[in-house]
Parts: C-alpha cells; structure tokens; sequence
C-alpha cells in the first residue's frame, strides 16, 4: 500500500496511521490479528480484569473496544467504497464500552468475536477495485479515504495492543 497524505483523514487519527509499516495492508492486518489473539489468549482472569487506573477499562473492556472500533471503521470504509456522499456519524466510544458488559463476557467469545470482525475486514478489503480505494467521503464531519480507513484500522490496534502490553501486562 502506497503511503496516504494527511489530507485523506482527520487529524486525531495521525497518531494510528504513524503506527502502520509501510507494505500490504492484508499482511498487516493478519499479522495483528494473530499477535493480539496470542497476546490476549494467555491471560489469566485477574489479569483481564486489571485497570491501570481508576477510570480506565479493562483488558477486557479495551479488547472489545478494539473488535466494535474496526466494525465502525470497516462499516465507513464499506460506505465510502461504494460511493456514499452521506456524511457517516461519529460514536462515543466511553458509551459503547459502558453499554457492551465486555467484562461479564468470557475471553474466547471476545476473542472468536475479534477473529470474526477482523477477517470480515480482510475479505472487505480484497474485494476492494481500485476505484473504491481512491474513493473519499466524510465520518464524524471529517473527509477521509478508504485506504485511510484501512491505516486507521490497523494502527488503532496497534495503539490499544501497546497499551495492554505497556500499561497493563508490565504492572499487572
């Protein structure tokens, strides 16, 4: 995947695309997919329900922050591949977390959800012609592109993935 110019997402979304290496994307993606099911798999439950701070969520909470992201990203990226001139809504993430219970939900069921929502974004994207990959269109009243949409997905991940790992997995 060729680098995207600045022009094609919003600003706060930077610091998730400075994340990606450069290369394919579907490599990218699966490679992810596999180092956070190992990551996340082999914790234990004190462990998955340890919070850095007050305030803060879950392993499991961020987990699931995680799979709902991507399926908002990919539902945009699906949106503006295929031509939508509608400006898409933004979420409240903080709401989404409160509302989801991912805590009271058992770690294989948030990880085969993850796997699922992660290789739907994969077929997504392979499906993907050139044309749809240089479409742009507007989410949370910012333009932004489908193959910046594809970054952002990808360096969200890696974000949250290195918050577990810095914050939660070294303290805990």
């Amino acid at each position: 995947m060729e680098k995207i110019s600045g022009e094609e997402y919003a600003q706060y979304y930077q610091t998730y695309v400075s994340l990606v290496p450069e290369g394919d994307i579907i490599q990218v993606l699966t490679d992810q997919m596999k180092e956070t099911v190992g990551i996340v798999s082999k914790l234990d439950d004190e462990q998955l329900s340890y919070r850095y701070a007050t305030g803060k969520w879950s392993v499991k909470e961020v987990v699931g922050h995680i799979t709902d992201t991507e399926r908002i990203m990919s539902y945009r990226l699906l949106s503006i591949a295929r031509g939508e001139t509608s400006s898409l809504p933004g979420y409240d993430e903080n709401a989404y977390v409160e509302e989801a219970g991912f805590d009271d939900i058992p770690v294989r069921d948030l990880i085969e959800h993850y796997v699922s929502v992660r290789l739907a974004t994969i077929q997504l994207i392979k499906s993907l012609s050139k044309m749809a990959l240089e479409r742009k269109g507007t989410a949370n009243g910012h333009p932004v592109s489908t193959r910046a949409l594809m970054m952002i997905i990808a360096g969200h991940e890696m974000h949250h993935r290195n918050i577990i790992v810095e914050r939660y997995l070294s303290k805990n």
